[in-house]
């Protein structure tokens, strides 16, 4: 059963002529952003760098809340799930340079970093911001950041090392050091990474906040690593790869697209509900903003991540289908990758424009439609792809590194006699 797969100099070629080609965008953004302080271009990298480190991390959950579950169906391919946890230190690495970025003054993307936000002698004073200063302040961000990417990068380390060992050794004692650090991400990582995504993505809206926000960008996140799993999944089954797995897995993986992104759009749903009903100017804000000005956006959201799969996935006969579960993968994967840029780039125009009204341009050299901002442009589209070949680059070379097949794994005859 082991089987040992081979990262190909094609593959290699293929996806390092993705990075290059997000690293030439990224240049290219940055040369032409008219923005005071290149927004475009740092939404951009904060955009795809919170993206792609949070697949990596809700893998991670993934992985550890089956094991938890004494779950036996996913040990057929969960090195693939082992190899995409083990971006973290890369996403790490990538939200350092937000950081760097926040103290040097290179962006102004977080509105609670301005001097003297929090003073009341300043001219800059914001009374709700200081009341949040607590939890909105630099070293909270970079030590939030830095200390929860290091616990989840060493539980998704130690979870691999014990898999590889019980490769070679066999018996429990493997599984059973498993099970006890998938006990121990349970409750951290849903603690952890909800302070993260305040931190890193809701604060740009520093005068609104959501206690449902954290359940929303998790429901994405895992819609999303559920659709790149699905995806290499059929890719290396099309090169003769992962001959034990059946097309019952792959039905369960599509009912996974299909059942969260029901769940997806109930969090959205009950999320824009209560604060729209409650019509309290803090809150409403960032949904008035959104619909006004943003109503491709804000609707193409529900379709693309809702309808989409709802209609296409209902029938059970489509997640048997390969043809049907690529097609809709790759949209709802884009999807939710547009769902991300409208958490954040619509606080970050409304931004400009306040800013340059009250610098007494009322708002001229901001315009009421700007490519990348108001929708994604093809610098935005060639970023999303260097991330991405950047992300698969670090998965495929991870998965060459040890048998596809957990060889030792306890459950992995349920596995090879799945049944949907």
């Amino acid at each position: 059963m082991e089987q040992q797969f081979t990262f190909t100099g094609k593959q290699k070629t293929f996806f390092l002529g993705l990075m290059a080609l997000g690293a030439i965008c990224l240049a290219l953004t940055y040369l032409g952003d008219t923005t005071p302080h290149h927004e475009r271009f740092w939404t951009n990298f904060l955009h795809n760098s919170v993206f792609f480190t949070g697949i990596s991390f809700i893998g991670l959950y993934w992985l550890a809340a089956h094991t938890i579950g004494y779950s036996g169906w996913h040990i057929g391919f969960k090195r693939v799930v082992e190899a995409m946890t083990l971006f973290l230190p890369i996403g790490l690495l990538l939200l350092l340079v937000m950081i760097v970025g926040l103290y040097g003054g290179f962006h102004h993307l977080y509105h609670w970093a301005a001097d003297g936000i929090t003073d009341p002698n300043s001219a800059n004073y914001d009374k709700i911001i200081a009341g949040k200063s607590a939890l909105l302040n630099k070293g909270t961000y970079t030590g939030v950041t830095v200390i929860v990417l290091l616990v989840w990068a060493a539980i998704a380390w130690m979870m691999r090392r014990h898999s590889l060992a019980e490769d070679k050794e066999g018996g429990l004692k493997r599984y059973k050091s498993m099970k006890l650090w998938a006990a121990v991400l349970l409750p951290v990582g849903a603690f952890s990474s909800a302070f993260c995504i305040w931190l890193w993505i809701m604060s740009i809206d520093s005068h609104w906040y959501s206690t449902m926000f954290a359940w929303y960008t998790s429901a994405s996140w895992l819609v999303s690593a559920m659709c790149i799993l699905t995806l290499i999944i059929i890719y290396l089954r099309s090169q003769g790869y992962m001959g034990h797995l059946n097309k019952h897995h792959l039905h369960d993986l599509g009912k996974y697209v299909f059942a969260f992104s029901i769940f997806w759009t109930y969090v959205w749903f009950s999320q824009f509900m209560l604060i729209w009903y409650a019509n309290v100017g803090e809150e409403t804000v960032y949904f008035n903003n959104r619909m006004k000005h943003f109503p491709v956006l804000f609707y193409g959201n529900i379709i693309i991540n809702f309808l989409l799969p709802f209609f296409v996935l209902m029938r059970n006969t489509t997640k048997w289908k390969v043809g049907s579960l690529t097609f809709i993968c790759i949209f709802v994967l884009f999807g939710h990758w547009l769902d991300f840029f409208q958490m954040i780039k619509p606080s970050i125009w409304a931004g400009l424009k306040h800013h340059a009204h009250e610098a007494g341009h009322h708002g001229a050299e901001i315009s009421d439609f700007m490519m990348g901002f108001h929708f994604p442009g093809l610098l935005e589209v060639g970023t999303f792809l260097g991330f991405l070949g950047l992300f698969l680059y670090f998965v495929f070379a991870q998965m060459a590194k040890a048998s596809l097949v957990p060889v030792n794994d306890p459950y992995l005859y349920e596995s090879l006699h799945h049944h949907a």
